[in-house]
This record gives C-alpha cells, structure tokens and sequence, in this order.
C-alpha cells in the first residue's frame, strides 16, 4: 500500500510539472504574438483538471487578443470568481464588457449592493478557511467562559463567543452562496455571433431583442433545447440553449 501511495505521489509531481511546463509554454505563446496556439496549450492544460485565476485570466486574454470576445468574457468571469479583488482581472473584463453589447443595469437596492460587496471580499475557500478560524476562537471563548476563574475573563469568552459564532455563520454562509455560483451555473455568456431573445421557448415566441457575442445573462429555467433567462436590465426572455456557454 505503502508503495502504491509513493507511485500515486509521482505521477501527481510529474503531472503538475508538466502542466507548469504548458503555463509557460502558453505565455511564450502569448508574449510571441501565437495566440491561437496559447489557446491550445492554455485548453490542455484545463482538460487535465487543473484550475486557477491566473490559468482563465492568461485564457482570456489570448481569446481577446484573437477577437473572440465571447470566449474571453466567459474566461475572465471564471477568473474573476476564483479572485474576486484582482484589480487586473476586474479591468480586463469591464474593458471586454465594453465592446459587447451594452445594457442599462438595474442597480439593487442598498443592503443588496452591499451584501454582494461584502461576498467579493474572499473567494468560496477564503470565507471557509473565516469559518474555521472564527470556529476555533468560538471554542476559545467556550472555554474561558467554563474554565477561568476570573468573572471578568468569562464575562469576555461567553460575549466574544456568541459574536464570533455569529459572524462565523455569516461567513459559511457566505462561503455556501458562493459554492453554489459555481456549481449551480446560473450565469452564462453568449457564445453564438448573434442570437434572438423570445417571449416563450419555441419558434412561435415574438422577438424581444438581438443579442450578441459576449452578452452576460442569467438563467432562470431550462426546458428543453431553450433557457429562460434575465438580462442586465431585468428583461426576460428564452434563448436557444446552445447559444450560450455557463461561467
């Protein structure tokens, strides 16, 4: 057994070193000028299973740099959920959104706008690693509170232990919201050059608007080969489902 996890150890070693070899043969690519072929090596590398910020955002930006602007936003969006705070990420896409099609975005109300600020602050695995943490310094605060012979010290472990529970449930679900994002694919962008938003999910259905290549929804429903789906200025229509590409 023992040999076999020692086995297994190597191929993950020699399966990460090749994949490091492919980042920066893909950024040889892109520093070349080959951004058809960075594209290809940046793919390989994500068809073995790896991900991060940095492999989508180097994506992203050899998609751009070869005018495929759906593809681009699409990866952008990917990186920019794995590093929320990431100024050149943020940059990079509000400077692809421009060239897509332009909407008027319904702004949320306050604590909206707020709470979805507030969940930006970390990626899903830094809310969780929060919630861990502020669950070990709850124990803490448990245990001055049944253990220190000080009232003044168990007074401060039974009132920071309920505050830092609190904030601790706050911040798992955080972590679980921003999980779901990920896993349930409700946000999509539009890969097809250009395609019709009806009013119901068959041929029959009236146009509302044509969209194009780059344009952020997000899915409500699927039925079928159709996905309803919420534009940016809160209309809502279907759209063929092979038109668009999950985040």
């Amino acid at each position: 057994m023992r040999h076999l996890f020692v086995m297994i150890m190597a191929v993950m070693c020699l399966t990460a070193k090749a994949d490091d070899a492919r980042m920066s043969q893909a950024l040889a690519q892109c520093q070349d000028g080959n951004y058809s072929e960075a594209i290809e090596t940046y793919e390989s590398v994500l068809a073995s299973g790896q991900t991060s910020a940095t492999l989508y955002y180097n994506l992203g930006y050899a998609y751009y740099k070869s005018g495929m602007l759906g593809k681009a936003v699409l990866n952008f969006e990917r990186a920019k959920r794995l590093s929320p705070n990431d100024a050149d990420i943020a940059e990079n896409l509000e400077q692809v959104y421009s060239l897509t099609d332009q909407m008027q975005t319904i702004e949320p109300v306050f604590f909206v706008k707020w709470w979805r600020s507030l969940c930006n602050v970390m990626s899903s695995d830094g809310w969780a690693w929060l919630f861990v943490i502020l669950f070990v310094l709850v124990l803490v605060g448990v245990g001055l509170f049944l253990f220190a012979d000080a009232i003044a010290l168990r007074k401060v472990g039974f009132y920071s232990a309920i505050v830092l529970f609190v904030i601790g449930v706050a911040s798992l679900a955080i972590s679980i919201e921003k999980r779901s994002e990920i896993i349930d694919g409700n946000e999509a962008i539009i890969m097809a050059s250009s395609t019709t938003l009806t009013t119901s999910p068959d041929k029959n259905g009236s146009e509302m608007a044509v969209l194009h290549e780059g344009t952020h929804v997000d899915i409500l429903s699927q039925l079928g080969e159709w996905i309803e789906v919420q534009l940016k200025d809160g209309n809502v229509g279907w759209l063929k489902k092979s038109d668009v590409e999950v985040i």
